[in-house]
């Protein structure tokens, strides 16, 4: 799936979901790549297929080259809603997504979006699997 929007300067970019790089992509107009937010797949049912239930959301990056233009945002935002398309429950260890949920963990809910907090286990999933 893949989505264009305009960022915070009015300029296109486009989101995308790396799935075989477990990653959500955003690209410039050009198709550099700007950013990414990056997820392992949660270690429940379905997991060594790739098919999990689950995004371990743990860490999102944006070029600095690309910095004050809100591709953060854009990232966060699309991702939250693709993994709500996709029944898929979002496990925050990324500041950004822990932040975004927990201001705005209603409405993802009202989207019908799911998530749950990120335990000790979780952080030493990410340890292990990074």
């Amino acid at each position: 799936m893949s989505e264009t929007v305009q960022d915070s300067t009015g300029a296109r970019v486009r989101v995308e979901h790396d799935e075989q790089n477990s990653a959500f992509v955003v690209r410039d107009d050009s198709g550099e790549v700007a950013g990414r937010a990056h997820y392992l797949v949660g270690p429940g049912p379905g997991a060594e297929a790739g098919a999990g239930t689950e995004r371990i959301m743990y860490h999102t990056e944006v070029g600095e080259e690309f910095s004050g233009r809100g591709l953060a945002k854009i990232l966060v935002s699309h991702t939250l809603k693709e993994s709500s398309d996709s029944m898929k429950t979002v496990v925050p260890v990324c500041p950004l997504f822990a932040e975004r949920l927990k201001e705005h963990g209603n409405d993802f809910l009202a989207i019908g979006g799911r998530f749950r907090w990120a335990t000790e286990a979780d952080l030493e999933y990410v340890k292990q699997n990074v």
